[in-house]
């Protein structure tokens, strides 16, 4: 039997004889002694196989990288000089008795130290990726946050329930999976976007406090931080205001960052509303290390000869707004073209500028393009807002409230981090008093800005069938490092509030039944007052580890085409399975591109 795993060895194993098991991370022949660096998951060790005994050394010489041995050794003190104060093991070596090759390996495509590997190589080869200490590092990571959270909710009373895989397609967010059922001809099951509706269910059966780890599936658009498959950390508990829920939720991530980190949060965290995130960040998760606000222009360029801001602020829903960067004048012409470029994604059209020379110099101090279209007023106003100093390059955004806002706000971290302008540490807030609704310009209705479930704001149940546009609801997102990694609220427990808030979203009350009606029908049946939140471990992960994308924290990742490349799923089907479903595909070819 094992007795000890490889990089858990260090001197106070000093002449005990060990029983270890591992790969072979790196063979080394030194003139008639070979030393192997063992690796399990914890981490290498030093094995030293001695010439002495010759079927020993005979093994090992056959042995290469990745194959599997076991190995029984004495430890014993490295020698004098060759001490690495990096491992655990680093004082200390196996002296071989005996070494067995459990398996051997092909050569691998890639080191398992190795870090610049495509990542298509990677994900062709996951079992191998997973190998290397970093993804070990990774998910022993995620096995610890899991534990924190279930350790924290379990002492508060939170009880874990599993909800249903396979449920009813309700299309009122994201695409759903569907899973086309057998025994049911023409009909589909959905894959939970959200235990949602579940885990309401579980608040009128009176469990009182539920949570989950729950695995959720949506068909959208992938990127860095979106999976189509990922976890949540699902909560609902009941008889609890929006303050409780948030105090409580608080102290679990405070909780988790401190036993997990060793990170310290802010005790309380601050709390934003959604207009002033907007207005100040043009973000509603607004990444607070990079300590910049937008500044509003809108009113004084109503009269202003510059037809772009005029324009944008005569709109009913336009806006011009400036981003002041400290010392941004630094920045050359095609740094600037190249921003411009980078705006353009979100909508923007252009990127007005005016860099700030020598304020004192007024006029004469700046340069850009568009002084000539503004009077010296309106400049003066500008630079008195943005607060400008020499120095200074002050961006424009005008256009449509929602492209100047989104255009603002990526520019604000770009730059921010990109010129390194970004605060260390940890920068945890509340955005809260959000929208009940947003309009779908498209389709010429409002739709739900969180979900259909989320409870209006106290006062504004009337305003649902009057003015939907200005009703505010009881929800509540966390944001850290400006990366939303939870979303909440109180959720609607009255029947006839319910029914308001779907005619609101244009749902006539005969498909509100043929949709939400197991919902609505429960909640006649004594409904608690209740709310949640769900936590996106994965994007939590993703911070703690301080790595780029949420595949570097999952096992089995998607890439961004949702396609598997060590299994090659999603794949084709032959004609059986197909017609055991009651399924004729349109195409008589499947592209595989």
């Amino acid at each position: 039997m094992r007795t000890n795993y490889c990089g858990a060895i260090n001197t106070e194993y000093l002449t005990q004889t060990v029983t270890l098991y591992g790969w072979v991370h790196r063979r080394r022949d030194h003139g008639g002694v070979i030393f192997v660096d063992l690796r399990d998951r914890e981490g290498l060790v030093q094995v030293v196989c001695d010439p002495d005994s010759a079927e020993t050394f005979q093994t090992a010489e056959r042995i290469r990288n990745e194959y599997v041995l076991k190995i029984i050794g004495l430890v014993r003190p490295r020698p004098e000089g060759t001490i690495n104060a990096n491992l655990v093991s680093g004082e200390i070596e196996v002296l071989v008795r005996t070494i067995e090759i459990l398996n051997p390996s092909l050569t691998p495509p890639f080191m398992m130290d190795d870090d610049n590997l495509s990542e298509s190589i990677r994900l062709e080869h996951r079992y191998l990726d997973l190998r290397r200490p970093a993804m070990q590092s990774n998910l022993r990571l995620r096995h610890k946050v899991a534990m924190a959270v279930r350790i924290f909710l379990d002492q508060h009373g939170f009880i874990d329930i599993e909800t249903p895989i396979l449920t009813k397609s309700t299309p009122e967010g994201a695409r759903d999976y569907l899973v086309p059922s057998r025994v049911n001809d023409g009909h589909f099951f959905a894959l939970p976007q959200s235990p949602q509706l579940f885990k309401q269910l579980l608040m009128v059966s009176g469990f009182d406090r539920y949570y989950q780890i729950s695995r959720c599936f949506r068909d959208e658009d992938l990127r860095a931080d979106r999976q189509p498959e990922f976890t949540q950390i699902d909560i609902e508990t009941s008889f609890i205001s929006e303050n409780e829920i948030m105090s409580l939720m608080e102290e679990m991530i405070r909780d988790l960052f401190k036993s997990v980190n060793n990170a310290d949060l802010p005790n309380p965290f601050p709390r934003l509303s959604y207009a002033d995130a907007m207005l100040l960040y043009g973000s509603d998760k607004p990444d607070l290390r990079i300590p910049w606000v937008l500044t509003e222009l809108t009113d004084v360029m109503k009269e202003v000869p510059f037809k772009v801001f005029r324009e944008a602020a005569e709109k009913p829903n336009g806006r011009v707004a400036a981003l002041r960067v400290p010392n941004g004048s630094s920045l050359s012409r095609k740094e600037i073209d190249d921003l411009t470029n980078f705006v353009a994604i979100y909508g923007a059209k252009g990127l007005a500028y005016i860099k700030v020379n020598d304020v004192a110099k007024g006029l004469e101090g700046l340069q850009s393009p568009i002084l000539k279209f503004l009077t010296e007023d309106i400049i003066n106003t500008i630079l008195a807002r943005t607060e400008a100093q020499d120095g200074d390059l002050i961006f424009f955004g005008a256009d449509k409230e929602k492209i100047v806002n989104e255009a603002l706000g990526a520019l604000r971290n770009k730059i921010g981090h990109g010129q390194g302008h970004a605060e260390e540490g940890w920068k945890p807030l509340w955005v809260v008093d959000f929208p009940m609704f947003e309009r779908d310009e498209e389709e010429n209705r409002w739709q739900a800005l969180h979900h259909p479930f989320t409870s209006p704001a106290d006062g504004h149940e009337d305003l649902l069938e009057s003015d939907p546009g200005k009703v505010l609801s009881k929800a509540y997102d966390m944001v850290l490092n400006g990366s939303e990694i939870g979303g909440g609220s109180i959720r609607i427990h009255r029947q006839e509030i319910q029914s308001k808030v779907l005619r609101a979203l244009n749902i006539s009350d005969e498909e509100a039944q043929e949709k939400f009606g197991f919902l609505l029908n429960a909640l006649q049946y004594g409904a608690p007052p209740h709310g949640g939140i769900a936590f996106g471990l994965d994007r939590i992960i993703t911070l703690m580890a301080g790595v780029e994308s949420i595949r570097d924290v999952i096992a089995f990742p998607k890439t961004q085409r949702a396609q598997c490349l060590l299994t090659k799923a999603p794949n084709t089907v032959d004609e059986k399975q197909l017609k055991e479903l009651h399924i004729r595909l349109r195409k008589t070819e499947i592209s595989k591109g």
